[in-house]
Order: C-alpha cells, then sequence, then structure tokens
C-alpha cells in the first residue's frame, strides 16, 4: 500500500510549521473528519489507563491539549498532569481550553521536542501520545524518550490511525485518506505545508498493528497489547516499562 505513495517528508522545522498553520482549524477538522469518534477513543485511552496519585503523567505531542485535559478531569486533582509539544500555536489553544474550565485543573503546557524530553528518568506513571508519534521525525527515538521518563511498571499508551483489514474497507479507507481527505481538509484550512497530503500519508506509511508492537516491545516495553477501534481505523497500544 504505502509504497504508491510518496514519501513522507518528516522534518522537524516542515512539521512544526505545517502544524502551526493549521492550529487554529485543527480540532474542528479532527472532529469534522472522524464524525466525532476521536472524542471516544481518547476516552477509552483514560478508561485504560491505571491512574493513581503517586507521581505525574505525561501526555506527549499533545498537541491542543484533549487528551492531557481528560486525564486531568480523571485524576481530579490527585496528581499532576504535563503536556508537551513542539508547536506553540497549538499548546496556545491547549492553554485556552485549560482557562476555559470551571476549575482549574493541575496541566502544565509547555514546548518541548518529543525526542529529547526536559525530564528526569522514571518521572511519570503514565506517558501518553494521540496521534502524534507518527510526526516524530525520529520515532524510535521518541519511544526511547518516552520509555525513559515513565518509572518501571508505569504505562505507556499510544492511540495511533491505523489500517483496517476488511477488504472492502480497506479499500475504501485507503481511497477516503488519499483523495477525500486533503481536499476536504484543504478547504477548510488552507496552508503552504500540503498538511491534508502529509497526514494521510503519515498515517498509511506508518507502522501499525502487530508491527507497532515489534517495535515497542524492542524498545523494552512488555505486555503489550493493541486495542483496534472502529473497526481498525484507530488502534490503543499500551504497554509497560
Amino acid at each position: 500500500m504505502a509504497s504508491a505513495l510518496k514519501p513522507v517528508d518528516k522534518d522537524s522545522q516542515r512539521v512544526q510549521s505545517m502544524f502551526a498553520e493549521i492550529a487554529p482549524r485543527y480540532d474542528l477538522l479532527n472532529h469534522l473528519l472522524s464524525l466525532g469518534i476521536d472524542i471516544r477513543w481518547r476516552k477509552f485511552v483514560v478508561k485504560n489507563l491505571r491512574l493513581d496519585q503517586s507521581a505525574p503523567v505525561l501526555d506527549c505531542c499533545t498537541g491542543t491539549g484533549d487528551l492531557a485535559l481528560l486525564i486531568a478531569k480523571k485524576l481530579a486533582g490527585r496528581a499532576k498532569v504535563f503536556g508537551t509539544d513542539f508547536c506553540e500555536p497549538m499548546l496556545e489553544i491547549a492553554r485556552q481550553k485549560q482557562a476555559r474550565l470551571p476549575a482549574q485543573l493541575p496541566v502544565e503546557f509547555s514546548q518541548a521536542d518529543a525526542q529529547q524530553l526536559p525530564f528526569p528518568n522514571s518521572t511519570f506513571q503514565c506517558v501518553t501520545v494521540a496521534f502524534g508519534l507518527r510526526n516524530v521525525q525520529d520515532t524510535d527515538q521518541g519511544i526511547l524518550e518516552m520509555v525513559r521518563v515513565c518509572r518501571p511498571g508505569g504505562q505507556i499508551a499510544i492511540l495511533e490511525f491505523s489500517k483496517p483489514r476488511i477488504p472492502g474497507l480497506k479499500h475504501a479507507y485507503q481511497a477516503y485518506f488519499t483523495k477525500v481527505l486533503p481536499l476536504i481538509g484543504q478547504r477548510l484550512a488552507r496552508n503552504n505545508q500540503s498538511a491534508y497530503e502529509y497526514l494521510p500519508n503519515s498515517v498509511l506509511q506508518f507502522p501499525s498493528g502487530e508491527g507497532l508492537v515489534k517495535v515497542l516491545e524492542m524498545h523494552g516495553l512488555s505486555n503489550v497489547r493493541m486495542f483496534p477501534l472502529t473497526l481498525g481505523v484507530a488502534t490503543l497500544y499500551l504497554g509497560e516499562c
């Protein structure tokens, strides 16, 4: 499938500029293009985290902060949540969301590269990432950093788009991602970086299913499980450090 696609250019500066351009309409497009199902997927992630008040939680590539804020609501102030992203305009929207909440939740949003996280070893009880790992220039380094800052016995949770295996759905999904999504996305959030050509290609060329499970195990995670969501359109991967 991926062989017919243009190779994904994940140059850090290009990807950063691209997300800065689409930041104001990023949430609208996500909810519209997924028919709102992405909200349920994030709730499923939080439901499967073993959260307690013993240590903070980190959400990498937090974007506009949806998953970080959901985790903070679940913790209800019992532990602090950190959300990091390398795109400051996305973080500005995350902070605006946080400010609109009835009660201030202990979430700290800060700019950081997932390939070089500014935290000591074994800091967090859980490290999560939703729809961001595939955008990290060096995926292996990003995973290694997540493992490094997670405490022994803690959880790594990765929510990512995946490729459905049902034959009819598989072909319809690829056609939608490569033909329809770029047209809708570019019309609603015009940008100079071809974001809605990059995004579907980054999904179709990123390992999913057993392929990503093997990568996670290779980097030291144990008891790695995967949970296909919505007929395999997205998958939650859970592993332990």
